[in-house]
């Protein structure tokens, strides 16, 4: 049998109708592998969830790719990630854009995530409620949030820069709307639902209680 590599989850991202050239090229090239508890390194590229600990999952890889490409990044944005997990998604991310700031509420996944991304000199990983953003480095070009929340935190929507772009999941946790927001004279307006999921919650002062 033969064994499965990167080029299985791009097929997987193509046939989910991701489209973007360099968000394709991104998931090529940052192994998945590296990214996941090394005992399930040989379910890294099989298109599904892998768990971490404290009952958190990562996302989807071809979701993940659909969220960033939603974001539209050029390569010259700085980037707000809430939830780092381990740290493929912000591997990509840093691959795709100038900057990203990631905040993750789990000490120890942040560290591990920090273990996993030291080489990348754009990234910068944050222990912290990621519902409170990160005020002192805002505004940001893009906000990625991979956690869900019936609605955009208000600190979130206040640090995207003016004609910026945010991806959230929408919802209770459990059975989401990952939808795409812009930012146009100060109004947080919603353009596009991108695709239905399942998400832990997000956790914070300004989103669910503990």
């Amino acid at each position: 049998m033969r064994e499965r590599g990167p080029q299985d989850l791009v097929s997987a991202c193509r046939s989910a109708g991701i489209a973007d050239r360099r968000v394709l090229e991104a998931v090529a090239a940052v192994p998945r592998s590296s990214f996941v508890p090394p005992q399930l390194a040989g379910r890294a590229y099989v298109d599904a969830p892998l768990p971490l600990p404290h009952g958190q999952v990562t996302t989807q890889p071809s979701l993940v790719a659909r969220m960033v490409e939603a974001l539209s990044l050029s390569g010259t944005e700085r980037v707000l990630e809430v939830g780092t997990g381990y740290g493929w998604q912000t591997a990509l991310l840093a691959r795709l854009g100038a900057e990203v700031w990631s905040v993750e509420r789990f000490p120890d996944v942040a560290a591990t995530a920090r273990a996993h991304l030291v080489r990348l000199e754009n990234v910068h990983v944050e222990t912290g409620d990621g519902s409170e953003g990160l005020a002192l480095r805002a505004p940001f070009d893009a906000i990625l949030v991979s956690a869900a929340f019936p609605q955009v935190p208000e600190p979130l929507a206040e640090q995207l820069a003016d004609g910026g772009r945010l991806v959230q999941p929408l919802g209770w946790g459990g059975a989401e709307q990952v939808a795409l927001f812009g930012k146009v004279g100060g109004e947080l307006l919603r353009r596009q639902d991108i695709s239905a999921a399942h998400f832990v919650r997000l956790y914070g002062r300004h989103g669910f209680g503990e």
